[in-house]
């Protein structure tokens, strides 16, 4: 049997991006839809916390932006639930009640045109892990997506429904894709709400990990190197929207309401 053929590992990167842009597909759903999907998507991974917690996404003109109406939880959210505001919180569109506690997304929209969606949530891993002075450690592969990507926020500043409050957060998140905020739980800021979305199921899933692997000792750090081909590599846009897409089946299998 012949030796297998040895080639450079960007051989492999390139094919595999190339098949991903052939093979994976995903539905053309509406902002108002993806922003429900998302919601119901969070609800399952227990991210739900009351009426606490946030998603938004940037609307079709400059300053405003689109979220649930305000006394709706996560596993409620449909696209018809779904409001458009502007840059000062008054409803543009929709029947519902904008969320008073989004005022600090909009520091970070202010500031950061690339990013396009945010995801704030208290999930219970990730909640524990804010009690502890320690940040997030990105030092399992499916956590790499974190590597040099997480700020920490060590003091909570209190209910963020102020401008001091988004200024102090968008301070700490800098030029990074996600947050873990002290006392309080996790913000990301991505460029698609497909990634956004990804990132809060995969941050908490990561805070777990985090607790888990404290219970029994120190934790080892990964070669930075490696994490950071991990990152890229588990960032692909394709992957992250296939990922995406494979939540939101999980979702419609059980009701479609998220997109009515």
């Amino acid at each position: 049997m012949a030796d297998p053929i040895i080639r450079n590992k960007d051989e492999y990167h390139a094919k595999t991006s190339a098949n991903m842009d052939r093979f994976f597909k995903v539905p053309d759903w509406t902002p108002q839809q993806k922003t429900a999907l998302t919601c119901r998507i969070l609800a399952k991974e227990n991210h739900e916390s009351g009426l606490a917690g946030q998603i938004t996404m940037r609307g079709p003109k400059p300053g405003t932006y689109w979220m649930l109406s305000f006394g709706l939880g996560f596993d409620e959210a449909a696209a018809s639930n779904v409001v458009l505001c502007d840059d000062d919180l008054n409803l543009l569109e929709g029947d519902g009640f904008v969320n008073p506690s989004n005022r600090f997304h909009l520091w970070i929209y202010r500031h950061r045109p690339q990013v396009n969606a945010i995801v704030h949530t208290h999930p219970p891993y990730v909640s524990a892990l804010s009690l502890t002075g320690e940040p997030l450690m990105a030092a399992h592969m499916d956590t790499t997506m974190f590597h040099d990507d997480c700020a920490y926020l060590p003091e909570w500043p209190g209910v963020p429904i102020g401008d001091e409050e988004g200024r102090i957060i968008h301070d700490a998140l800098g030029t990074k894709r996600a947050i873990l905020l002290a006392h309080h739980g996790q913000l990301v800021a991505c460029g698609t709400m497909e990634e956004a979305c990804v990132l809060a199921v995969f941050i908490e899933r990561a805070a777990r990990m985090q607790l888990m692997a404290r219970a029994v000792g120190p934790i080892k750090a990964i070669n930075p190197d490696h994490a950071k081909e991990a990152h890229d590599y588990r960032l692909k846009q394709k992957a992250v929207g296939a990922t995406f897409h494979y939540f939101a089946r999980r979702i419609l299998k059980e009701s479609d309401e998220a997109l009515v």
